[in-house]
């Protein structure tokens, strides 16, 4: 007797795919996401390596610099007022150098890791608040999503630029400080996709399940509930980064963002509007700082499109992914 190997059916198998998998698969489809996704996986790698200290030897010894830095040679990074105002394409600096005589792709390569940290670090104080807040609001309901509702319509009402100079001008100038003023700021928007999302979450078939079974609250918020809330956090988050990363470079044009001295698109574009009225008018330095923070914010945007489209559910039909 032959032995017949079960076939599986085509709707078995997308059974079997989990949401992220299906995800993934849908997501890979698409050329230009993936075009983005390396578009920011390139600006994360320069920023991990202006993070990670090597060894540099200078006419003063052996010293520890980021790696950005031993591949400038420190030389093209540091001032030389003679090479001030040095166009693109002169000598060793391709982008060009600014008024003292910094090169502009050193200066712009630098700008990724505060990007970076801001993002970052914004994400890690937005999101648990977003979070928090938005699931037991959504879950307990009652005065406790009253105060929650309260406090978030409040703070959606101040528009978010003046909020945001009022909270800085407080707590002074500095990247930690500038990411506390827009975490603090920006978690308004997840809590109430978060709420909206646990309002119907808490009245699903395995939630009212495992409280008949005698589960607690806490353990229904945490096992039952968050982790179907991840898709949400992940879309906000891709879609929220490149508006933290502007918000940086308005603040810090207007005087409210990060230090003096510290290097970042914002704080480029800040040096570079008094150059733009020279004459001959000073571009390079404004042009390299924009057209970095522009390619960025518009990979992380056609990234987190193609991403919401693909964990959406709706676009699955009949166990198939479209």
């Amino acid at each position: 007797m032959s032995e017949t190997t079960p076939q599986t059916t085509p709707f078995a198998e997308s059974k079997a795919r989990s949401l992220w998998g299906d995800a993934w698969r849908r997501l890979r489809r698409n050329r230009l996401a993936m075009v983005c996704l390396g578009v920011i996986a390139v600006y994360v790698a320069v920023g991990i390596l202006d993070m990670m200290p090597v060894r540099m030897k200078t006419a003063a010894g052996v010293k520890w610099a980021p790696v950005i830095d031993v591949v400038f040679d420190k030389a093209v990074g540091e001032c030389d007022k003679e090479e001030s105002y040095v166009p693109p394409g002169t000598g060793r600096h391709l982008l060009g150098a600014d008024i003292q005589g910094v090169d502009v792709l050193y200066k712009t390569m630098k700008g990724v890791r505060v990007a970076l940290i801001l993002g970052g670090v914004t994400a890690l104080i937005s999101i648990p608040l977003g979070l928090l807040f938005g699931m037991i609001a959504g879950y307990f309901g009652g005065f406790i999503d009253d105060v929650v509702v309260y406090v978030y319509s409040t703070l959606a009402c101040i528009p978010g630029i003046l909020l945001l100079i009022a909270l800085m001008t407080v707590m002074e100038n500095g990247l930690l400080q500038l990411c506390v003023a827009l975490g603090v700021t920006g978690w308004v928007g997840l809590c109430r996709l978060i709420r909206g999302e646990t309002l119907k979450l808490r009245e699903s078939d395995y939630v009212l399940a495992a409280r008949a079974l005698g589960a607690g609250h806490a353990r229904i918020i945490f096992v039952h509930i968050l982790p179907n809330l991840f898709h949400i956090v992940i879309i906000v988050f891709t879609l929220g980064f490149s508006g933290i990363i502007m918000s940086e470079a308005v603040l810090t044009y207007l005087g409210v963002g990060v230090k003096a001295g510290t290097i970042s698109w914002g704080m480029m574009i800040s040096q570079a509007k008094m150059e733009l009225s020279r004459s001959p008018s000073v571009w390079w330095q404004f042009a390299a700082a924009a057209a970095a923070l522009f390619i960025l914010v518009l990979a992380f945007n056609v990234f987190g499109d193609a991403l919401r489209d693909a964990l959406d559910p709706k676009l699955r039909v009949g166990g198939r992914t479209e």
